[in-house]
């Protein structure tokens, strides 16, 4: 399915049917990191999962605004474009962050609970090495341009104990210039400074909706420190996971997240 939000074509998985789960991926992935998750759910649930704007099979304007306002209004437009009358049930991984949680701090009224994977929203936080090297004018557009397959396994290598090497292929053969472009864009726009204020909202949020953090120990961009700063209910480690919980322990996490929205359902969350 293809909606048109913000003057983005946006590429969107919608798998079955009840209440609504939204599926945020990271860079540099697309919908298909949560290929594993979905099939488990979608019995039970509507899973809807966009490819980020201008990641894989979406694209995105010139004048796209990555600012955390313009993430959230995106996120908003999203749901209503896709139908969504509902409070959802809200799943964010990495660069997904930013964009679900500014949404979920401005729209409380619209979240129903929260999933939290390997992601930042702390005005604490310091940029990674990869990070700070895309925030950087000239040394980010060269590393894109010599970043080839053998220089992006070996970093994913090095981020996940667990990725095989066709889910390293195919991350990489969604790879466009395009996306290459936004991740510029997205890590120049975007300053954990900006996270002041709104995550004091999101730490109220999250004390007071049914939340959940699934966390990767051996993730080398956001440490291990920060899956205890959302203020999330419920805080659970995969000891032997990098940054991709999703690709890495799709089973377990998949379990856990049934286990989680079944709690709710009992206790009438």
């Amino acid at each position: 399915m293809i909606l048109n939000v913000r003057h983005a074509q946006i590429h969107l998985v919608d798998k079955g049917s009840g209440m609504p789960i939204l599926f945020l991926h990271g860079n540099p992935d697309s919908s298909e990191v949560w290929d594993g998750i979905i099939p488990h759910l979608c019995e039970h649930y509507r899973c809807v999962a966009p490819d980020l704007p201008g990641f894989a099979r979406s694209s995105a304007p010139s004048d796209f605004d990555f600012s955390l306002d313009g993430l959230a209004g995106f996120v908003d437009d999203l749901v209503r474009s896709a139908h969504i009358t509902e409070p959802l049930h809200l799943v964010v991984h990495d660069i997904g962050g930013p964009y679900g949680l500014s949404w979920a701090v401005k729209h409380p009224e619209k979240v129903r609970s929260m999933v939290i994977m390997n992601t930042v929203f702390s005005s604490s936080y310091r940029w990674h090495l990869l990070g700070r090297i895309w925030r950087t004018p000239i040394l980010g557009e060269l590393f894109q341009l010599l970043t080839n397959r053998p220089a992006f396994i070996r970093e994913l290598r090095r981020a996940s104990r667990k990725l095989t090497l066709a889910q390293m292929n195919r991350t990489y053969d969604r790879m466009t210039p395009e996306m290459k472009r936004m991740v510029l864009r997205l890590y120049r726009a975007i300053d954990p400074m900006d996270f002041a204020g709104r995550e004091d909202q999101l730490r109220a949020l999250a004390a007071s909706i049914p939340s959940l953090v699934l966390w990767g120990d051996h993730d080398p961009y956001v440490h291990k420190r920060f899956a205890a700063s959302f203020g999330a209910q419920r805080v659970e480690h995969f000891a032997d996971c990098g940054h991709w919980v999703p690709l890495e322990a799709t089973q377990e996490a998949a379990a856990r997240m049934l286990s989680f929205y079944g709690r709710q359902a009992l206790t009438g969350a």
